[in-house]
């Protein structure tokens, strides 16, 4: 992964490495037992999943899950931890490291060269808090190729993924991922569960991708568009703020007050008025 908040091993003679944390790619190890459990008790992996997870780190997540799974696939972009991360995980299972930017990974290729299962991975993993969001949209891009998606994030991320709208916390965040996904908040993760302690509490989040004939977006680009547009000037009505992109008698044709804000409109507002633009 591009930078990290990410967890270390659990204590045992097999993982005993505990390089120190890399301010500049934002790392925090996850220690807390208990909360590693209750990840992998929500992953639940099954025989035959194909599991990818992003920022093993020093391998709190992946040893337990190599204890239920016997492999898994991870993609780490710190170079230091490889050798520590391979040399520990002989005892648990069978570790294949990808290094490099997750940003860079094609999912939909992994997913063919793993033989995933209907050709589709599960995605877990600790998100680096400056990255999360770049990170969820590229998985949203791969979206057929993925069954799930574990993910821990800063719990002020989560609240805005699953945010309603009238929320103040509701924005383009929130539209896209529930367009285009379900998304169900697990549990908070206090900051002393890491290693330095960060000074915000963390979240585990549950996406699943949504069949494309449920998601009903015509065109996806014109739709993310809208929403970029929408939520760019928040505090002016969406007549002001979609100007050049809709008329107001356009807007109000898919069942939106033209002098509404982006916050007061829900997500399959965005999506009947985005397929009038298109039909457009």
């Amino acid at each position: 992964m591009s930078a990290g908040h990410r967890p270390p091993a659990n204590a045992g003679p097999s993982q005993g490495f505990q390089p120190g944390a890399k301010k500049h790619l934002g790392q925090n190890f996850l220690h807390a037992r208990d909360v590693i459990e209750k990840i992998v008790q929500a992953i639940a992996p099954k025989p035959g999943d194909a599991l990818v997870e992003i920022g093993p780190g020093q391998g709190a997540l992946t040893f337990p899950l190599l204890d239920r799974h016997a492999a898994l696939t991870a993609i780490e972009f710190d170079r230091d931890l490889h050798a520590p991360l391979q040399a520990a995980a002989r005892a648990h299972g069978q570790l294949r490291l990808i290094e490099g930017d997750v940003l860079a990974v094609d999912f939909s290729a992994l997913a063919a060269e793993l033989h995933a299962p209907g050709g589709r991975i599960r995605l877990v993993g600790n998100l680096p808090y400056n990255l999360s969001s770049p990170i969820l949209f590229h998985a949203l891009d791969h979206a057929r190729a993925i069954v799930d998606m574990h993910f821990m994030l800063q719990k002020e991320v989560v609240d805005r993924m699953a945010a309603a709208h009238g929320s103040k916390v509701y924005g383009r965040l929130s539209v896209m991922l529930q367009a285009f996904a379900t998304v169900t908040p697990l549990f908070t993760v206090p900051p002393g569960a890491f290693r330095p302690a960060p000074k915000v509490d963390s979240a585990v989040v549950r996406l699943v991708p949504r069949p494309s004939a449920q998601i009903g977006i015509a065109d996806p680009a014109l739709f993310a568009q809208l929403v970029r547009a929408a939520f760019g000037q928040r505090r002016k009505t969406l007549r002001n703020a979609l100007k050049g992109l809709a008329e107001a008698a356009e807007i109000e044709s898919a069942g939106i007050s033209a002098n509404a804000r982006a916050e007061q409109v829900a997500v399959t507002g965005f999506v009947q008025l985005a397929n009038r633009l298109a039909a457009r």
